[in-house]
């Protein structure tokens, strides 16, 4: 895998050291982080005890130079839309921010590393396995 995407239970696993996200990272040339991803990690800090530690853990994950972030853009839009239309027609409905990660994973080209299984049903989405 040369472009990986972290959900945000990947990141969590990786902060816990999981040895399959850490061996991913490692064969990875680029490590995406997607807004989306950024924006329910901000809202769980919030809620914890340790609001500024991890926004610093994180803001340290991002400066790493093989990490970016991607925004969206009309074609992440696009993707989004058409990913969110077909497992609306095949009654397969997934979370709404799940649906934009998946358009930035598939907008990239990244293979998405996730515990979410519901990802599976998006077709021709690119997912890790352990």
């Amino acid at each position: 895998m040369r472009k990986v995407l972290l959900d945000t239970n990947a990141y969590t696993h990786l902060l816990r050291g999981d040895k399959a996200v850490l061996d991913a990272l490692g064969h990875a040339d680029t490590v995406f982080m997607s807004v989306f991803v950024l924006g329910e990690l901000y809202a769980g800090f919030r809620g914890g005890e340790r609001e500024s530690q991890n926004r610093a853990q994180l803001d340290d994950f991002l400066r790493r130079p093989t990490v970016r972030v991607l925004t969206a853009t009309l074609e992440t839009s696009d993707i989004f839309g058409s990913i969110k239309h077909r497992l609306w027609k095949a009654g397969t409905p997934i979370p709404i921010n799940d649906v934009w990660i998946a358009a930035h994973a598939t907008e990239s080209g990244s293979h998405l590393i996730t515990y979410d299984t519901h990802f599976a049903g998006v077709a021709g989405l690119l997912l890790w396995r352990e």
